[in-house]
């Protein structure tokens, strides 16, 4: 049995690493046969029985984790899901579900999906699949059994709170087509706006088209809103770039240990607008090719970057087939911008680049220079010309959306409407509001705030040194204050609340996309934009040089 195993990682390992650099031949050999040694001697003196191929794929798995998030081992037994996934013979799946109080429960749908058509609602929980409960089952799973070939059927049985009862609905799979860009539309001022989410294919001719038409209706300032894009098509990135900056520009270049790997990425066609102001909106979940527009339209001075340092993600992937219908996706090189710099967080393992994780010091970055001179730095993403401010969500906001309230009434509120007015019109109103406050009496929504928390640590602390009796009269006054505080929150934040609350229940009618459309008229990013465009000299001194 020792040889056994021994023979079988040999080839494996051997097979893996024939191609290596030659100073790294002895290291990987020595190390190859520390792993066998190790397990061979678990397999011949461990108390219980083992399985080699689980704590291969288990050393593996850590060994990748410790490189970079995006370099990821498919084992046989993944290949199935990894190619439903990611080719044309799986239906997609077209609804976001979150674990809600133990429930699996529709939180998004897409537009005219085949969730949608048949009938499903957001607020559904979800109980079965063809029959096979699944109100125990992680949300992957459920994900798994929606795929399927397009043209195929599948039962769903859901709760329906609204309407107090299961229903049953028959779902057909199919490829679901997510728009590149799912709004566009003049701001007023003669601003123009594209909403571009993702750079699949002809995202970049979808954008001309788009742009031409803004053009048509009186557009004389561009918004290109790339907030919460993470990527796509490297091709479509240059494509967008096309549009803007003219022709045998370098755009992008990718640089790896494999020649193959090293390529320039140039402009081919002359600019649809050389000359027209524009701000690129990024936020910490701008990715890819998303850093490659907003960061090389910034190098070549060719918009004001507005928003938040994006997600930092410099890095290229290939998928490498190998031995036993395993296969491997490997981070093969790296992008580099026109200033010469890689938008990559230095990170790599912190999933979370922007919250908590390594921040290059300014002492560390290196510096580069754009195009007219400006001075940017190489600290992992792309850094705003303009910072947005973080918006402060009041704590009575944050608890309402955490305690679902705001979700369960825009349920309950499509249950009794069957239309609203456009997204773009629809409002919550005073009367709409008071009917939202009694809906949180009568479901008896509680929360705690952070000074709840802290008053009943004092009376936990007065307690265990037997105190609480000589402030127990000051205690239940403070408590007292503090409710009446609350009461007075849904009073003092109305406004940010109703616009929670029109948000979410425009999108139970007109999706992700009516959300967008509403939110424009409330959005601190769109209105720095706007001011930025037009203040001419302030557009043209963010992108001179400081002297």
């Amino acid at each position: 049995m020792k040889k056994t195993i021994t023979s079988i990682l040999c080839i494996a390992f051997l097979g893996l690493f024939s191609n290596v650099n030659a100073q790294n031949d002895f290291e990987i050999v020595k190390n190859v046969d520390i792993f066998i040694s190790v397990l061979n001697e678990l397999n011949e003196k461990y108390a219980d029985e083992i399985s080699p191929g689980e704590l291969t794929q288990t050393a593996i798995k850590a060994m990748l984790l410790s490189l970079d998030p995006y370099t990821v081992y498919y084992p046989e037994s993944e290949i199935e899901s990894y190619r439903m996934r990611n080719t044309n013979e799986s239906g997609d799946v077209d609804v976001t579900l979150q674990n809600i109080n133990k429930h699996l429960v529709i939180t998004d749908m897409v537009e005219d999906g085949p969730s949608a058509k048949a009938g499903l609602r957001m607020g559904d929980r979800i109980l079965s699949i063809n029959g096979q409960s699944l109100e125990k089952r992680d949300i992957e799973a459920v994900y798994l059994a929606m795929r399927g070939q397009p043209g195929t059927s599948y039962t769903m049985e859901v709760f329906r709170p609204t309407d107090n009862k299961n229903l049953t609905f028959k779902v057909k799979r199919e490829k679901v087509k997510q728009p590149n860009i799912p709004y566009s539309g003049i701001l007023g001022d003669k601003v123009g706006y594209i909403k571009l989410n993702q750079f699949l294919e002809k995202a970049g001719s979808e954008v001309f088209e788009a742009f031409n038409k803004l053009k048509d209706e009186g557009m004389e300032y561009l918004i290109l809103d790339l907030r919460d894009n993470g990527g796509g098509l490297l091709g479509e990135a240059v494509n967008i770039i096309d549009l803007f900056v003219g022709k045998d520009i370098t755009v992008v270049e990718t640089k790896g240990k494999i020649a193959e790997m090293n390529r320039i990425y140039k402009t081919l066609n002359n600019a649809a607008d050389a000359d027209i102001p524009i701000v690129v909106l990024v936020n910490e979940h701008s990715a890819s090719a998303s850093e490659i527009v907003s960061g090389t339209l910034q190098d070549l001075d060719r918009a004001v970057i507005v928003g938040e340092k994006s997600f930092g993600k410099g890095l290229v992937q290939k998928i490498y087939p190998m031995d036993y219908n395993t296969s491997m996706k490997i981070t093969v090189s790296k992008y580099y911008i026109p200033s010469g710099r890689c938008v990559q967080n230095i990170e790599y393992f912190d999933r979370d680049t922007t919250k908590g994780g390594y921040k290059i010091p300014d002492s560390l970055a290196v510096a580069y220079k754009t195009k007219n001179g400006r001075i940017v730095y190489d600290k992992g993403g792309v850094e705003p010309d303009v910072a947005v401010p973080e918006e402060v969500v009041p704590e009575v906001l944050a608890a309402l959306i955490k305690e679902q309230a705001i979700f369960d009434f825009a349920n309950e509120y499509r249950a009794k409407h069957e239309t609203i007015a456009e997204a773009e019109q629809f409002i919550v109103d005073d009367a709409l509001y008071n009917e939202f406050l009694q809906f949180l009496k009568a479901n008896k929504y509680a929360y705690t705030t952070s000074l709840e928390e802290k008053l009943a640590e004092l009376k936990s602390a007065a307690e265990k040194e037997n105190s609480f009796a000589g402030i127990q009269s000051t205690y239940n006054q403070l408590k007292t204050q503090l409710e009446n505080i609350k009461t007075q929150d849904l009073t003092n934040h109305k406004d940010e609340i109703s616009r929670a609350l029109t948000q979410e229940i425009v999108s139970r009618y007109y999706y992700s996309t009516g959300r967008l459309i509403n939110s424009l008229h409330h959005d601190s990013y769109i209105e720095t934009a706007k001011s930025v465009l037009l203040n001419p000299s302030r557009y043209k001194s963010i992108l001179s040089p400081k002297k």
